[in-house]
């Protein structure tokens, strides 16, 4: 229980600070792309690469490369995140996981909805409010330091894993390209050779990473998002290690005392020393378990690098203002998805859910704090920026969206923290 603490810890203080290298891309992004350096910030996003593999051949241009290749190590991650969660975390028992999975679901239910009552007649962007941005609304929690309470920060991860795991399905399910059954078969069989080595039980990690790579490109070939390959690669890595923590204490206990045994006058370590040195690194690498090594290796990845660059690449865009009254109601109601949609979603559905006695709030979080979580949700940022890319083809779409994701993402923010200090300012009261 200690470690997944720490590592809910960890995962916190790397999704914070990526929150705010992601603010910094963004204003970056944007600043370039009005600048005069405009023609050759989207020349170089535009700029098409290939890669070819023997008759196969795949080829897109920079930006797709960032949002089909990086990003599917980013949800390779997100997968990871899902299946801890799920077998050891905070979505391990029907207890823990109820209160925030229920306000997952309304909190993608209803944003979905509102998005559709504006868009009746062409209602595919309505995965658009449905995301939230997990790193930037903990960046914002990280600013407010000791203000937080910590149950709300544990309630904000859990909902986003619920989150993430909707927005598997819905880019999984709706955003996909023409089908191209005939690789089906060819995916197929990539993905059960994966699962025959989880069921062999086989815990080196590189035999996966190069059999998700074929995945990747056969998915990519089937017309299904690629990024998808991630999360179902994600899924087939073994949680267990090859030895348990009790056969390492021994083991290296044992190799530990030989190193001691054999320390000499000599300036450099003898034969005896390096084998036990060797013995204890590879049971080192014996008890790690392969998800969680993984995972933790690709944090840091991720956090510092796939979603900034992913923000650079993406958040680029001309400020324009007419886009957005040329496609008002496509805007309006991801704005109102996020802002109002969102909050109604989370604290409407888990509210009514503990009325039916279906679940209960956590008794160290109150209900201003599950509203102010309900704002936050509604920063949707780079993950409904990139539901916007599969879901619009037209550039000055496109465009008015990402305007409307900023102002929504940047008033919900707003909203959550106002709720966040008043909540602290009632409980330092008593009230």
């Amino acid at each position: 229980m200690t470690q997944h603490l720490h590592a809910i810890d960890r995962f916190i203080k790397d999704e914070s600070f990526s929150g705010v290298l992601l603010f910094i891309a963004t204003i970056a992004a944007v600043m370039v792309a009005n600048s005069a350096l405009s023609e050759s910030y989207f020349a170089l996003w535009n700029m098409a690469l290939g890669v070819t593999l023997g008759e196969h051949t795949i080829s897109m241009n920079l930006t797709h490369w960032i949002n089909d290749g990086l990003m599917a190590l980013f949800f390779l991650m997100v997968g990871l995140e899902i299946k801890r969660e799920l077998l050891i975390g905070e979505l391990s028992s029907v207890q823990k996981a109820s209160f925030p999975i229920v306000a997952a679901i309304g909190g993608m239910v209803i944003p979905a909805l509102v998005y559709i009552s504006f868009n009746i007649d062409d209602p595919k962007g309505f995965g658009i409010p449905m995301a939230t941005d997990i790193a930037f609304a903990l960046g914002i929690l990280m600013l407010l330091g000791k203000k937080v309470n910590p149950a709300l920060k544990l309630f904000l991860v859990a909902l986003a894993v619920v989150d993430d795991l909707g927005a598997v399905i819905v880019v999984a399910t709706v955003y996909t390209n023409e089908i191209h059954a005939e690789y089906f078969l060819h995916a197929g069989l990539v993905y059960a050779l994966i699962w025959i080595l989880n069921l062999k039980k086989v815990t080196m990690l590189m035999p996966y990473l190069l059999l998700g790579i074929a995945l990747w490109i056969f998915i990519h070939s089937v017309g299904v998002h690629a990024t998808i390959a991630g999360v179902l690669l994600a899924f087939a890595i073994p949680i267990s290690s090859k030895v348990n923590e009790k056969e390492f204490l021994e083991s290296t206990s044992e190799s530990v005392q030989e190193f001691a045994n054999n320390i000499d006058t000599i300036p450099i370590l003898n034969h005896h020393q390096i084998d036990a040195l060797e013995d204890i690194a590879y049971n080192y690498d014996k008890v790690q378990n392969p998800l969680v090594k993984l995972e933790h290796q690709l944090h840091g990845l991720s956090a510092f690098f796939i979603m900034p660059l992913f923000a650079f690449s993406n958040a680029g865009v001309i400020l324009d203002f007419s886009a957005v009254s040329q496609n008002m109601m496509i805007v309006v109601g991801v704005v109102l998805g996020l802002i109002v949609g969102k909050p109604i979603g989370i604290v409407g559905f888990t509210y009514l859910a503990q009325k039916l006695k279906i679940v209960k709030k956590p008794d160290d979080l109150t209900w201003g704090e599950v509203i102010a979580v309900g704002f936050l949700g509604g920063i949707g940022f780079t993950m409904s920026i990139f539901i916007t890319q599969l879901a619009f083809l037209d550039q000055s779409i496109i465009d008015a969206v990402k305007l409307g994701i900023f102002f929504a993402s940047f008033i919900a923010g707003v909203l959550g923290v106002l709720l966040i200090l008043r909540a602290y300012k009632n409980k330092v009261a008593g009230v």
